[in-house]
């Protein structure tokens, strides 16, 4: 089942981001990783774990959150 990201900014509304697909959670995790710098210099703050439709977790990219 295909894993992905789904991205909110500082208000809770969806922000777009990136649409990569992962194989597994540990690459998912990976990526954002990778580019959260990135994702929070778009505006992005908070990012959805999704596999398929359900949300696995949220997480804060805010400093000290």
């Amino acid at each position: 089942m295909p894993w992905s990201w789904r991205y909110e900014g500082v208000d809770g509304q969806p922000v777009a981001g990136p649409q990569e697909s992962f194989s597994s959670q540990a690459d998912a995790e990976s990526w954002l990783g990778q580019v959260h710098r990135d994702l929070t210099a778009a505006g992005v703050t908070q990012v959805s774990l999704v596999e398929d439709d359900r949300v696995d977790y949220k997480m804060s990219l805010l400093p000290g959150e």
